[in-house]
């Protein structure tokens, strides 16, 4: 074993202890914020070279002021949730990925001339029991897979470069719940996040996801009953509802995750959904833009810029220390300002899909590399992402980051200039379709994106090559 490695693994029993002590103190609160803080002076101690201090004082005062509204909500987490769910997140996600494995990747990323993802997002399959309005992943047909083997392999690959975070989606993942569970265990390292529809979650699945520890979800959900059904089918939000109450139940780590348009985006922000979710033991939402990907794709479901502007602030507003609600929301559009802009083509993460393609995004379906034919370091290294990592970020304007929804002009020239191929092996989007659809939003759009980042300047501002506001270096 290298020296790293065993300083690693050393390390690692070393953060896991310091866990414990944390954990172990569920009804003594004061004697849990000495632990929490021991447990920040030695996240420093480890790791205070690769991030600023900034970022340990925040810690320290979020932990001292026990009345803070997400202090209540880490103690919450602690006090509900299942004490191994805890711990593995906070050991895999905390330490594992976000220090270690995160460090290595930029290490590599300096002798290797290209960034190393802290995220990979793989699909295991294709295959899917919904067929939902506005989604890509029906784009690729329902027969494609990736064998357990390939999966084992691309993770192993990745735990060599510093990738331990592993997202999923498809198709539905669940379809291969046996394949992730035995991966989830295999690399036990290794934090899992699936984005499911909910429907195949059962009592079995809970089980096994509390011994592991380092398996979490996020349920796919459009609103209430009438709203969610229309895009994904009638009785799919009660199906839904029981998920949640299973997953409550065994104190598991799950989210939600949604998709807003022009026709559901108030009713997935307002007070009455929200508190739903929360009621039913949801932690945080992803909210994703609606991207009219595929040749069959409607624009109609795309924001005008007055609701996008409503959700620039409502979901801030959510997030707010003062008011707001306990849960913690993340809008995958509008949050540019805290990542560096645009963060797929490797820069952050990217896409594999069933196919084995590697693709810049979730929503951008083109690509020079298969992991079947290349290694994942090889894959990562191909003339898309390069270019896409040339370009970064693609407006300075973090409210305009996309190469495709914001800046469609960026995708066609990156897909031309690279020769990449299209991936979707049902019916091939060429980059002028696509980006033609892109266009008349993101000429409606810029305005308000503009007055919006005159308004509200980020605290930090983008700049080419600097992969996160946390770290030190580019």
């Amino acid at each position: 074993m290298a020296y790293n490695d065993f300083k690693n693994a050393v390390t690692y029993q070393v953060a896991s202890k310091a866990i414990d002590s944390v954990i172990k103190y569920i009804n003594d609160p004061d004697k849990r914020q000495d632990k929490l803080l021991k447990l920040v002076d030695l996240s420093q101690k480890l790791m205070g070279d690769k991030f600023r201090k900034e970022v340990f004082d925040g810690a320290r005062n979020l932990i001292s002021d026990d009345q803070n509204k997400w202090m209540i909500y880490v103690n919450k987490l602690i006090n509900e949730l299942d004490p191994n769910v805890v711990k593995m997140h906070a050991l895999n996600l905390g330490y594992q990925s976000a220090f270690y494995g995160y460090s290595k990747t930029q290490e590599l990323a300096k002798k290797y001339g290209y960034k190393i993802p802290w995220i990979v997002l793989v699909d295991p399959t294709s295959a899917c029991n919904m067929h939902c309005k506005g989604c890509w992943a029906a784009e690729y047909g329902k027969s494609l897979n990736l064998s357990y083997e390939e999966l084992d392999d691309i993770i192993t690959q990745g735990e060599k470069l510093g990738i331990y975070f592993y997202m999923m989606t498809g198709g539905e993942p669940l379809t291969r719940k046996n394949d992730i569970l035995k991966l989830a265990k295999v690399h036990n390292k290794c934090v899992f996040h699936l984005f499911t529809n909910g429907t195949l979650v059962d009592e079995e699945l809970c089980k096994e996801m509390k011994q592991l520890g380092n398996i979490s979800l996020s349920v796919s959900i459009e609103g209430f009953e009438e709203a969610n059904d229309f895009r994904r089918g009638d009785g799919c939000f009660n199906k839904v509802c029981e998920s949640m109450k299973l997953l409550k139940e065994n104190g598991l780590l799950f989210g939600t995750s949604i998709c807003y348009t022009s026709k559901n985006y108030k009713v997935v922000t307002s007070d009455e959904f929200l508190d739903f979710l929360i009621e039913n033991g949801v932690r945080y939402t992803w909210y994703f833009h609606y991207m009219p990907v595929g040749n069959d794709a409607t624009t109609e479901l795309l924001l005008t810029p007055e609701q996008r502007e409503y959700m620039y602030h409502r979901v801030r507003e959510i997030r707010g220390n003062i008011g707001g609600k306990p849960i913690y929301a993340f809008d995958f559009q509008n949050d540019g300002e805290y990542v560096g802009g645009c963060i797929a083509g490797g820069r952050f993460y990217c896409h594999i899909n069933p196919n084995g393609d590697v693709e810049p995004c979730v929503f951008i379906h083109y690509s020079n590399a298969n992991i079947h034919d290349m290694s994942l370091l090889e894959c990562l290294g191909q003339p898309l992402f390069r270019e896409y990592q040339k370009g970064q970020p693609f407006n300075d304007n973090p409210l305009k980051p996309c190469p495709m929804l914001e800046n469609p002009e960026c995708l066609q020239e990156l897909v031309e200039k690279t020769g990449a191929k299209s991936t979707d092996m049902k019916s091939p989007e060429s980059p002028c379709s696509l980006c033609g659809k892109c266009e008349p939003y993101a000429k409606n759009w810029a305005p308000t994106a503009d007055r919006l980042f005159t308004e509200n300047p980020p605290t930090r501002k983008i700049k080419k090559g600097v992969s996160t506001n946390l770290n030190k270096t580019n």
